[in-house]
């Protein structure tokens, strides 16, 4: 068992940075592959970029490739999303996920840990 607790959502105008955080509990916390989804209004949860245990290791969706970056830091059990060059588009809730396995799927169906996620508004 694993809670994911994000924060850093928030407003921003078009062309803005955000960073968003998502702290996990537990103490095996660099054993396994984290991640980011969001899911937009009235549009299906979507993946956004997951990054392996030891953080050697990212994956980020072409729609954000080269604006976002997904880092970890596991002394403090955390997993970043730095966004910048925020656009209107990437309006959405934003979600901290786990398998609390090595790999992490793209599919939001194959996902057994979500956080409540944050919600990120940009502004045109």
């Amino acid at each position: 068992q694993v809670q994911l607790v994000e924060s850093g959502g928030g407003l921003v105008q078009a062309g803005g940075s955000l960073r968003l955080s998502c702290a996990a509990s537990g103490r095996t916390f660099s054993s396994y592959a984290m991640g980011w989804f969001r899911q937009a209004p009235g549009k299906e949860r979507e993946f956004v970029a997951r990054i392996s245990g030891s953080g050697g290791s990212t994956y980020t969706a072409d729609s954000v490739k080269g604006r976002f970056t997904i880092s970890r830091d596991n002394a403090k059990n955390t997993v970043y999303l730095q966004m910048n060059s925020l656009k209107p588009e990437d309006t959405a809730v934003y979600y901290c996920a786990t398998q609390m396995g090595v790999v992490l799927t793209t599919r939001p169906n194959g996902i057994n840990y979500w956080g409540k996620g944050t919600l990120v508004t940009v502004s045109s």
